[in-house]
């Protein structure tokens, strides 16, 4: 599972769904051992009714539409919604896929293709193994960094190659552009776009920190990578279960999920056992609560001195974040949509120094204690949009690369994210918001919330059939984002359920577990109950302003 927007589902239970030749979806057996040996989703409530297309495209051009979008809900440092994203490719890496015909025990393979919170989209499978061992240094212990490209735009600082500060590429090994830009990291969805691909630098980075530490305790070889892997990790869990969670979800679902345990996904005696020790990824976590982090995308960014709205390159667009990487980009800012499809567009290989991100504009380095690693005044920080039932209007315009379509001809319509997310839904059956507020025992939404919402998408211009079809059943992405909107901009109780408790199993499956380990507490934080995003990126970079900013004001 290596693009977003799979087109087909192993469903531990059902089978594989996918679209037949004709468009529609069906259910079908596994036809080989690899389909067998997939990545295993499940289903947590009922299948529910689907949406026809005709309803489908008239509520994705709704939730697309090109309108205000609201702010009023409390501030969230835009790093999150990023962070969000690697999180996810964290949870559905599927690490036997290079195995595929390899003797590998069984044990190894229900790992693998299990959702976990391990940072194995980092790691792969560690320095010892054949395929995995080109992330790594040559000592096998530190993970490979790379270099920027010069260019004399705007001014000589950045007319200079920067080691550590892009993602390793494969380079000259490549045949085309696109196989000499792609990155040398377990999960290439990670160069999807720049904020994430950058985000994917900082863990490197983090890694590599830990390492010098603990060596300098004695620790050496295997040892000294298998204690590092283990205390970044759970570092990393920790600052999900405390920083990450409680602005996404209700505080009040994150605490009671991680201190009274979870109630309906694979719960002690309630449907845990079918699956075994090792989780699955429920259907309407992957393909609707989890993709909140679609809304809260803005469709351009403050990303250093030289693409801001007050600088010489103007704000750094969402677009610009898909053309400076390898994956679904060129790294060359004169290109058209259709060039990012050619695998062969591009003249360098690696990020442009200018394009290297300044932390100080996506997380509040404030809330750490370090007032001197603010943003400029002039054009401030960056904070997400609030999460609501409207997506910015570039998402109708995704890059071919961004869902593996690079090389063909694509539908427009198939470009718009919301188009496709509800799509998806269809295609497995997804049950509805209200089935879904059933299962989990909580009050549903009124057809009047799901219809008018609050300050987001407006579906005035659905026909009446499909305002009726949409309120009866409403697709549960549609529903999750419009419980959000009377939630403080936070997930709710059903999407909020469901978001925290997947966490919590996912935590508790990987093989470190802060929720198997409720004694452990944090090292590299400002205190042993403390560890944030913002403490991970201090010790990353050194708590150096010219290392979290090196272009500088």
């Amino acid at each position: 599972m290596k693009q977003h927007g799979t087109n087909s589902f192993f469903v531990v239970g059902e089978g594989v769904l996918e679209f037949d030749r004709e468009g529609r979806a069906m259910t079908r057996q596994p036809l080989t051992v690899e389909e067998l040996r997939r990545f295993r989703f499940s289903r947590l409530g009922p299948e529910g009714p689907q949406l026809d297309e005709e309803t489908r495209i008239a509520l994705a051009t709704a939730m697309t539409a090109d309108v205000p979008q609201s702010d009023s809900a409390p501030p969230i440092p835009a790093g999150f919604t990023y962070l969000g994203q690697f999180v996810d490719h964290d949870l559905t890496m599927d690490r036997t896929e290079a195995q595929l015909g390899e003797e590998v025990t069984l044990d190894d393979l229900m790992q693998g293709r299990s959702p976990a919170l391990d940072l194995d989209s980092v790691y792969g499978r560690g320095p010892g193994d054949r395929n995995d061992r080109i992330f790594y240094a040559a000592d096998g212990v530190k993970l490979k960094v790379g270099t920027t490209s010069p260019t004399p735009f705007p001014d000589e600082r950045v007319n200079v190659a920067l080691e550590g500060f892009d993602l390793p590429r494969f380079g000259a090994a490549g045949t085309t552009g696109a196989d000499r830009r792609r990155p040398l990291i377990p999960d290439v969805r990670n160069d999807e776009n720049l904020v994430v691909a950058q985000h994917h630098l900082a863990f490197i980075r983090f890694h590599n920190r830990v390492v010098d530490e603990l060596a300098l305790r004695g620790l050496s070889g295997r040892r000294l990578f298998t204690a590092a892997r283990e205390q970044v990790v759970r570092h990393y869990q920790w600052m999900l279960r405390t920083d990450f969670l409680p602005r996404i979800v209700d505080p009040a679902i994150v605490d009671d999920v991680f201190a009274n345990g979870r109630r309906f996904f694979e719960a002690p005696g309630r449907g845990r056992t079918p699956h075994g020790l090792h989780p699955t990824m429920p259907l309407e976590f992957s393909v609707a609560a989890y993709r909140l982090g679609h809304s809260m995308i803005r469709g351009a960014y403050q990303w250093n001195r030289v693409f801001n709205s007050a600088g010489p390159g103007g704000a750094a667009t969402l677009f610009l974040l898909f053309v400076f990487t390898g994956t679904s980009g060129n790294f060359d800012p004169g290109s058209a949509l259709p060039d990012l499809d050619n695998p062969n567009s591009g003249t360098v290989d690696t990020l442009p120094t200018n394009w290297i991100a300044d932390f100080r504009r996506l997380y509040d380095f404030t809330e750490a204690d370090r007032p001197d690693l603010a943003p400029p005044a002039a054009d401030g920080g960056n904070v997400t949009k609030r999460v609501d039932s409207l997506l910015v209007n570039p998402l109708t315009q995704l890059p071919a690369g961004t869902f593996g379509g690079r090389g063909s001809t694509v539908p427009e319509i198939q470009r718009n994210l919301a188009f496709r997310n509800l799509t998806r839904a269809g295609m497995v059956r997804l049950a509805s918001g209200q089935q879904m507020a059933e299962f989990l025992g909580v009050p549903a939404l009124t057809a009047e919330q799901v219809l008018v919402g609050n300050q987001g998408a407006s579906l005035e211009s659905l026909t009446d059939a499909q305002k009726a079809a949409v309120t009866a059943a409403t697709p549960l992405w549609l529903y999750v984002l419009r419980e959000a909107e009377f939630h403080d901009g936070r997930l709710g109780p059903v999407g909020g359920r469901i978001v925290a408790e997947v966490f919590h199993r996912a935590i508790e499956g990987s093989r470190t577990s802060i929720v198997r380990e409720p004694s452990w507490r944090p090292a590299f934080g400002p205190d042993a109950q403390t560890f944030r995003m913002t403490d991970l990126l201090l010790f990353a970079f050194e708590g150096k302003a010219d290392l979290l900013n090196p272009l500088g004001d």
